[in-house]
């Protein structure tokens, strides 16, 4: 049924006694069904008066949640480590900005200045400062236009967290933001080559203020080699200009 389109996402799934009538079978096994179907990422279950099972939208959000939540397992089992990911989701960065040039829409570029904007006048301490970063690269993988590789770069980003493994002086965050707008003015300008160039610039720049390996519990990201790629104020932006 829903594959089938005659349960849409969003819509929520009949009462269980409703499913085992209308299959045929025991709650038990709807039950069953249904946390099989959870799993799966095809529904999700919400307790409460209200609750119930839905059916899961399907958008590279959810895509990317499901993608995160299945890394977040490995990497807890130990089967993958973190600097695998992260080398993924550079590499993965430099379409999504070639991309983002040729395909973004008015409301991409404004959400990637209201970000910019905002980090401009907050300290490199904030905690609001990861959140904001990686809200930053995921709305240009988004104004990519490929779904898939916009859920990948959210899950991405929401395992490794950049930031946690660099060396965020107010300096390092004052000219990230820089870069940041540097990046947001090539993709406005539809400039595909030179926002590849300007992420490829920002990547090299972070990988050269990594923390050293014990600072990060022994996590620290492996660098990217750049020929592998395409080619006083606390105030993380200082007193640059907007995007």
């Amino acid at each position: 049924m829903i594959f089938s389109g005659e349960l849409r996402g969003g819509e929520k799934l009949p009462p269980e006694g409703e499913l085992a009538r209308q299959f045929g079978v025991s709650r038990t096994t709807v039950r069953e069904a249904l946390r099989s179907l959870a799993t799966e990422g095809l529904i999700s279950k919400t307790p409460g008066i209200k609750g119930g099972s839905f059916v899961q939208q399907v958008d590279y959000q959810s895509l990317g949640t499901l993608l995160r939540d299945s890394l977040h397992h490995r990497l807890q089992l130990g089967c993958l480590r973190p600097d695998e990911l992260a080398m993924v989701r550079q590499y993965l960065e430099v379409p999504a900005a070639r991309l983002a040039a040729e395909h973004r829409s008015a409301t991409d570029l404004s959400t990637l200045r209201q970000i910019v904007a905002r980090q401009k006048t907050i300290s490199v301490d904030d905690p609001e400062v990861p959140d904001l970063d990686s809200r930053f690269h995921r709305t240009i993988a988004a104004a990519s236009g490929n779904r898939v590789l916009a859920a990948f770069v959210h899950a991405l980003h929401s395992e490794t967290e950049p930031l946690h493994y660099l060396d965020l002086s107010p300096d390092v965050g004052r000219e990230t933001v820089r870069q940041h707008q540097k990046i947001v003015k090539t993709i406005a300008a539809e400039d595909a080559d030179a926002a590849e160039a300007a992420v490829v610039e920002h990547l090299s720049y972070l990988r050269a203020h990594l923390l050293p390996t014990d600072a990060n519990d022994g996590r620290a990201q492996v660098p990217l080699p750049l020929a592998d790629l395409p080619t006083g104020d606390r105030r993380l932006g200082g007193h640059s200009s907007t995007a």
